[in-house]
């Protein structure tokens, strides 16, 4: 006589689900984020100047010092008005600009050179076979 042993199987399987941006898109929103904190930092220093703040203090020295290395460029082409310590900065105006407009350019090239706009989902099922005999 034969005996016979019934093997059991249990199968399980789990799907995992990633949502992944294009690397255009991730290199589109560096690049507004580098050049966004430069504009920032800029119009915190027309601000400071325009308001005459004290350039003593270690906040606007700090401001000053940082951004006068992306205002280096612009300095010289447009003059500044004073008025009772307030100092209208146009320079840092055509800075602002001109930083927008190199920003929007940059996101244009990388979107015409791939031009994916859509996110894609990837899936991945991991199966477990366990067999058991009995």
């Amino acid at each position: 006589m034969w005996n016979i042993n019934a093997a059991a199987t249990d199968r399980r399987s789990q799907v995992h689900t990633e949502i992944r941006s294009p690397i255009e898109a991730v290199l589109g929103r560096l690049v507004w984020f580098v050049f966004g904190f430069i504009e920032v930092l800029i119009a915190i220093r027309f601000v400071l100047m325009l308001l005459g703040a004290n350039a003593k203090a270690g906040f606007v020295q700090m401001v000053y010092g940082v951004s006068d290395f992306f205002m280096a460029p612009f300095m010289a082409i447009l003059g500044t008005a004073r008025v009772a310590g307030a100092t209208f900065e146009w320079s840092a105006l055509l800075a602002i600009a001109i930083y927008a407009l190199v920003a929007w350019g940059a996101v244009a090239a990388i979107n015409a050179i791939s031009p994916r706009e859509h996110a894609e989902t990837v899936e991945r099922v991991e199966k477990q076979d366990d067999v058991n005999v009995s």
